[in-house]
């Protein structure tokens, strides 16, 4: 990773250009670049060169230089340099408002070198950052706002010098020129302010990192921890220091400062700033505990497993920045505008001033046709009036409204999603979120609890503890929910704990995705042969039946089982059936609630399950959801293609998934989204990740999308607009400068308060 701090950054319409030029440096993955601080930070895939970095920047027009990291050598807040540029213009600004509006100086002599000198200053130090910009710009032939501005300012001031110094006498436009500059940098620094508190949800989560940490000495470890803790003894270090395997001691009111395991102790735990969940989670030996979270009421000793950039806050941070900087499909339309907007207005302006300068009679006939339809105002008179209207052209033009429109609405959505324990992966997920029409759930660990129990257990052949014996056995090495189940009823019956089949091994043993697992044991052949034992075989009764098994005695205690939502497997060796489950796993509270949440919003709703068609008709009875929206009988491996299938009939795809089986399925899927304690590579696979456990973020999340995606909408709207309105009318002499000036900060103010109203979003629908 490498950190640049960047200079010459003034808006977002900058921060477009800054990241275009180093996502085409080779070997670049990621960039993310941030305004208010002045810094990119740039992610490889291949091996690090700074100095491909540094040297496009210059040719995009701006400065940068490596810095050792993302905390050290601070820049400037760009609040605080748009603060200073606004004082120097307010404070001449005023005294020229003053003696031109208020007393009537402006044709005074002594007063017009006054404010020649007033509007120097403003020149000199507030239009500095514009001029120095426009400069870097136009030496590598390009052009931005800076230059629209620098322009617009200059042709005001230049043609008042020019007026007083000649002596021909006439009306000056010094407080117009130092009006613009004044106003466009209030609006600069508002934009600044209002992006900053845009920003408050992922300060608030980097705050979270305490910056010390109660360490057990060197030699102290858990062992030593369980023979006696009043031995330990502990030191305040930096939490940078830590590393893993070290053990860490909190007390209530600490915050947490790495991931880490609970070997000693107990409280309540805070976790809502990470998960939005505002019920406290109890913490014993063995729980996780995660970096930013809340020790309320007990004292823990915590074995720290992952530290910095690896604890589970710095991936939300991660995440929240991605979003934050990332661009939805939809801003390549005023990416593609913005790109050529400056060329054409510069021409507009031109040609505008030349209209006005030298056909003056044709122009203010225009005007005053227009005039009937709009609002009376006097037109632009005599030999300035050329300059004047090129420069409210120039000045009006505002492409950082174009800039602003997606990118403000995605930091605002992307803050307000993470306040509610949802993570964007980045803006085009957002985007696509927005445009979703049907919902499809994975059953397993989604809908349910993912801890299915039996119910019922029927012994068709054989002694009932070598079943039981047998079947925990090659039960207890799968993780999946339905092995782990009946894992644990064979276990409470004594299956696991030797019975009458002694100390043996099993071989062999291997799991088939969506169907069960077999195994062979290792201390039996068929006997007077040298042939391998029979296969064990625990799984489903199609997949059994496939393999030879005559599962005709189950039709009873299936059909039976089905028609309660149960889902019935098969305990077999070789082609012997010898006895059957029938295991359910519990519906998450409020699963059915979200369901008709979703449905009253307008989505299509359905679930897919590896279930027979029996069971899932019950279970989707039970969660609301029409039996023709329900997927049954789908092994993993087919789940994609069963989206691939929607897809192809005109649907938008969320699928809601959280096992390793599910990584194909939300790769395909339009949206992918994971929810809590999801596996890695689910994780990695979704467009967006749920930290909370209940299912209630799920309509929340496509809900925010949905506003986020309106708001993007509204804001582009807006922007072209005002851009297709405003040039028009200051070409015709409708608009003077400081008008111009004071409707193109307002311009950008619109667009940051429309996107900032996502961060008070609440979901309607209930």
């Amino acid at each position: 990773m490498t950190v640049l701090a960047v200079t010459g950054m003034n808006c977002q319409g900058c921060v477009r250009k800054v990241t275009e030029a180093l996502e085409s440096v080779p070997g670049v993955r990621a960039v993310t670049v941030e305004l208010a601080g002045g810094r990119a930070v740039v992610e490889w895939a291949a091996e690090a060169d700074p100095a491909a970095l540094v040297t496009r920047l210059e040719r995009a027009g701006y400065k940068a230089r490596p810095v050792s990291g993302a905390g050290d050598e601070p820049v400037g807040p760009v609040a605080q340099r748009w603060q200073w540029n606004l004082w120097v213009g307010v404070a001449a600004t005023i005294p020229l408002v003053a003696g031109e509006w208020v007393l009537g100086l402006g044709m005074v002599r002594w007063f017009q070198w006054l404010a020649l000198g007033l509007a120097t200053v403003v020149q000199v130090f507030g239009g500095a950052p514009f001029y120095r910009g426009a400069w870097r710009q136009l030496r590598v032939r390009q052009a931005n706002m800076d230059t629209l501005v620098a322009l617009g300012s200059t042709t005001a001031y230049a043609y008042s010098v020019w007026v007083l110094v000649s002596g021909r006498g006439g009306h000056v436009y010094f407080m117009e020129s130092a009006a613009i500059l004044t106003l466009i940098s209030l609006g600069h620094w508002l934009e600044a302010r209002v992006g900053a508190r845009a920003s408050a949800a992922l300060r608030a989560l980097m705050e979270l990192r305490p910056p010390v940490a109660r360490r057990l000495r060197s030699g102290a470890g858990p062992g030593a921890a369980g023979s006696g803790s009043e031995d330990l003894v502990e030191e305040v270090v930096p939490v940078t220091r830590l590393q893993v395997g070290d053990c860490v001691v909190l007390r209530p009111g600490d915050r947490v400062p790495v991931d880490g395991e609970v070997i000693e102790g107990g409280s309540a735990v805070d976790e809502s700033m990470l998960t939005g969940e505002s019920e406290p989670v109890c913490k014993a030996p063995g729980a996780r505990v995660f970096a930013g979270t809340l020790v309320l009421d007990g004292r823990l000793m915590v074995r720290v497993t992952a530290t910095g950039n690896g604890t589970v806050l710095a991936e939300i941070i991660r995440a929240v920045q991605r979003a934050q900087q990332s661009r939805a499909e939809i801003q390549r339309l005023g990416d593609r505008v913005s790109s050529v907007f400056v060329p054409v207005v510069i021409g507009l302006a031109l040609a505008a001033g030349l209209w006005w300068g030298f056909w003056p009679e044709s122009a203010r006939a225009v005007h005053d046709r227009v005039a009937g339809w709009l609002w009376p105002v006097a037109a632009p008179e005599g030999a300035a009036a050329g300059f004047i209207v090129a420069a409210a052209v120039l000045i009006v033009a505002c492409p950082c409204a174009m800039g602003l429109a997606t990118p403000a609405a995605i930091m605002a959505a992307a803050n307000a999603a993470a306040a509610r324990g949802i993570l964007i992966r980045d803006g085009v997920a957002l985007e696509k979120a927005g445009r979703i029409t049907t919902v499809l759930f994975d059953k397993t660990g989604t809908l349910t609890e993912g801890r299915p129990t039996v119910l019922a257990a029927e012994l068709l052949e054989g002694k009932a503890e070598d079943a039981w014996f047998w079947a925990g056995r090659v039960a207890e090495r799968s993780l999946h929910p339905v092995s782990r189940g009946v894992a644990e009823f064979c276990r409470a019956r004594g299956g696991l704990g030797g019975g009458g089949s002694g100390s043996v091994s099993l071989v062999e043993w291997r799991e088939v995705r969506g169907s069960g697992v077999e195994a062979r044991r290792a201390d039996m052949t068929v006997a007077g042969t040298d042939a391998a034992p029979a296969v064990l075989r625990l799984g489903s009764l199609p997949w059994l039946e496939a393999a030879g098994v005559d599962v005709e005695r189950a039709r009873t205690f299936s059909e039976t089982w089905a028609q309660q939502g149960a889902t019935v497997i098969g305990w077999a060796e070789g082609s012997r059936l010898l006895a059957l489950f029938a295991l359910r796993d519990t519906l998450k509270r409020g699963a059915d609630t979200v369901i008709g949440r979703l449905h009253r919003m307008g989505f299509r709703v359905g679930m897919i399950t590896g279930d027979r068609v029996e069971v899932a008709r019950v279970i989707a009875g039970q969660l609301g959801l029409d039996g023709a929206e329900v997927l049954a009988g789908v092994r993993p491996e087919e789940k994609a293609a069963r989206i691939r299938a929607l897809q192809a009939r005109g649907d938008r795809v969320a699928f809601v998934g959280d096992g390793i089986n599910d990584a194909p399925a939300l790769e395909q899927a339009d949206l992918g989204i994971a929810v809590a304690r999801a596996t890695d590579i689910a994780r990695e696979s979704a467009d967006m990740i749920l930290l909370r456990a209940d299912l209630e973020a799920v309509p929340e999340a496509l809900g925010l999308a949905r506003a986020s995606l309106r708001t993007i909408h509204q804001n582009l709207f807006w922007a072209f607009f005002y851009n297709a309105a405003a040039v028009p009318l200051a070409a015709l002499g409708f608009l003077s400068p400081i008008l111009c000036a004071l409707a193109m900060g307002l311009s950008d103010l619109i667009v940051i308060g429309n996107a900032l109203r996502l961060r008070r979003w609440r979901l309607a629908v209930r």
